[in-house]
């Protein structure tokens, strides 16, 4: 197939049958697949990285503002797949989300810092690993219209965002934005 941008054509066939919903349950294959496959694309990454880690690196802190361990953080990650899926589908259902502010968050994530001080990194792994894989196969439950529905959420200040919205700015991006924020703090 050739790649030029003034000399490209589709394949018809394959758009048609990748874009064509699943009869017995509605949903497009594509937009829930794709969303499932960057979670655990973005977990698989930090699970990669965080294997490689010494133990010193492992505890040393994300950053001079957040004084969590890298250890700390990626269990954080695992630990908040359920709840941002969650989200998601309230979002799905077209009701809005007015519970979780910031305020709420720095709570969560301040108690999660303090009960799992001393996670292990294999513990952490496993539960990235078990978690993520979850996440997306309840990601891949959604139907082409539940990722369109759209409600207010407090975490975008009471905007009307989608679900797939919410999936990709929390689920889907949150092992990638801390995986870079790891990799600045030990210098690779």
């Amino acid at each position: 197939m050739p790649t030029s941008s003034t000399n490209s054509r589709v394949d018809a066939e394959r758009v048609e049958v990748i874009a064509t919903p699943d009869e017995r349950t509605g949903r497009s294959a594509s937009r829930a697949e794709s969303l499932a496959a960057r979670i655990e694309q973005g977990a698989a990454g930090l699970a990669a990285f965080a294997e490689g880690l010494s133990d010193a690196e492992w505890r040393t802190p994300v950053s001079a503002t957040d004084q969590r361990s890298v250890g700390v953080v990626v269990h954080h990650v695992a630990s908040m797949y359920p709840i941002e899926i969650e989200v998601a589908r309230v979002v799905a259902g077209g009701r809005s989300v007015s519970d979780v502010t910031w305020e709420v968050v720095a709570q969560l994530n301040g108690k999660h810092a303090q009960d799992n001080a001393q996670v292990s990194k294999s513990a952490a792994l496993e539960l990235l690993r078990q978690n993520s894989r979850e996440a997306a196969d309840r990601v891949r439950a959604f139907t082409d219209q539940e990722l369109d529905n759209a409600a207010p959420f407090s975490l975008s200040f009471g905007a009307p965002v989608t679900a797939q919205f919410v999936i990709e700015d929390h689920a889907m991006r949150h092992s990638w934005h801390h995986l870079a924020a790891i990799r600045k703090a030990l210098g690779r």
